[in-house]
C-alpha cells in the first residue's frame, strides 16, 4: 500500500522514507525538476525494481542523486577539475554530470556502461531525504517509462498507484523539466538539454559539443535520449502558422494568438515558466478526451532549446521529424 503523506512533510515522513531506501523501498519523491522514483542505487534488486515498476528499457541508464560534492566524488573513479568547477557552480541544481563511476555503482543503474550520471538537486525536501538516507539514490522520474514526467505528487499516484512503496509530496517542482546532462569523460559533451543552458555551463569550462543520437540497442550515456519520450497518450503536433490543425476535437498551446479549437491554453512567452507549466498543463489535456493536442511551435535559441527537445521527443513518430523542432 503506498504510504501519501503531503506537501507539509515532517521529520517523521522523512525518516520512514529514508528507511524504506535503506531497506530495499521505492520512494517518490520531489526534485526542483520533476518528481523521482528513488532506490537505494546500492543495493541491485531495489534497482531493478525501478526498472519494472517503470517498465523502463535496460539501454535507458539513471541518475543517481546525493547530498553534497563530497558524496557524488565517492561515487566516481575520476573527479576532473571541470567537475570540480561545475558542481561548485551549479549544485545543487538541475545539473548532472556524467563521469567514469566507481566500481560500487552496478552496470544495472548505468545501462551497461562504465559511466554514471550523478547530481545533487536543489529541492529542500529531496536533500533532507538524501541526508536521512545516507545512501546513493538512483530516480528516474517516477512514470510509466516513456510518458510525461510528473511534476507534483498526483501526478506519481495516477501513474505508477500502489506499485511506489511512499510518496513524499512536496508541491509543485519549480523548475519543471529534466535537468540538463553533460557528460565531462573526455570532451564535454552535452547529452540531455535543459535549464542550465549550454552557454552557462561554456562560460565555466570553455566550449562543450552536442551529442550524436545514440547507437539503437547499446545503453545510452544519458537518460532522455529515445528519439520518442516524454509523449502523453494523446496525439500531440507542433504546429507553425500557417498549418491547417487536424480534425477531431482538439486542444491548441499556443503563445501568440488562439484558434478556433476546443480547447485554448495561453503559454507564457518567456522559457522559465513555459517550461513549469509544460507537463502539467499535457497532463491535464491527455485526461481531457481530446483527439489531438497542437502546440504552436515556440521560440528558438537559449532557454528554449531544452523546450523544443521535450517537444520533439513528445510529437515524434517514425520517419516524420518536424522541421519546426
Amino acid at each position: 500500500m503506498t504510504e501519501k503523506t503531503n506537501p507539509s512533510s515532517d521529520e517523521s515522513e522523512i525518516a520512514r522514507a529514508a528507511a524504506l531506501l535503506r531497506s530495499g523501498g521505492l520512494v517518490a519523491f520531489p526534485t526542483e525538476t520533476v518528481y523521482g522514483l528513488g532506490a537505494n542505487a546500492l543495493d541491485a534488486q531495489a534497482v531493478e525494481r525501478i526498472f519494472e515498476v517503470k517498465g523502463r528499457p535496460p539501454t535507458s541508464p539513471l541518475i543517481v542523486h546525493v547530498a553534497s560534492i563530497h558524496l557524488a566524488r565517492l561515487i566516481v573513479s575520476e573527479w576532473p577539475l571541470k567537475a570540480d568547477l561545475l558542481a561548485h557552480r551549479f549544485w545543487p541544481g538541475p545539473l548532472t554530470l556524467v563521469l567514469r563511476k566507481h566500481a560500487n555503482i552496478s552496470l544495472r543503474v548505468t545501462a551497461g556502461l562504465d559511466t554514471v550520471g550523478i547530481r545533487v538537486p536543489a529541492h529542500p525536501l529531496a536533500l533532507d531525504l538524501l541526508r536521512a538516507a545516507g545512501v546513493p539514490v538512483a530516480a528516474p522520474s517516477a512514470n510509466r517509462f516513456g510518458a510525461v514526467s510528473p511534476t507534483c505528487a498526483a501526478h506519481v499516484r495516477a501513474s505508477l498507484g500502489d506499485r511506489v512503496d511512499m510518496i513524499l509530496d512536496g508541491g509543485p517542482t519549480d523548475v519543471g523539466i529534466e535537468s540538463t546532462v553533460l557528460s565531462i569523460v573526455e570532451e564535454p559533451t552535452l547529452l540531455r538539454p535543459g535549464m542550465i543552458l549550454q552557454e552557462q555551463i561554456e562560460g565555466v569550462i570553455g566550449p562543450v559539443i552536442m551529442a550524436d543520437a545514440p547507437v539503437e540497442g547499446l545503453g545510452h550515456e544519458s537518460p532522455g535520449m529515445h528519439s520518442r519520450h516524454y509523449s502523453p497518450v494523446t496525439k500531440l503536433i507542433v504546429v507553425g502558422p500557417g498549418d491547417v490543425l487536424p480534425p477531431g476535437r482538439c486542444a491548441y498551446m499556443f503563445i501568440t494568438a488562439p484558434r478556433g479549437t476546443d480547447k485554448g491554453i495561453p503559454m507564457p512567452d518567456d522559457a522559465e515558466r513555459y517550461a513549469a507549466m509544460l507537463y502539467q498543463t499535457l497532463l491535464d489535456l491527455d485526461a481531457g478526451g481530446y483527439d489531438w493536442i497542437a502546440v504552436e511551435a515556440p521560440p528558438k535559441g537559449g532557454a528554449w532549446t531544452a523546450i523544443h527537445d521535450r517537444l520533439r521527443r513528445a510529437a515524434a513518430k517514425q520517419g516524420t521529424p518536424n522541421p519546426l523542432l
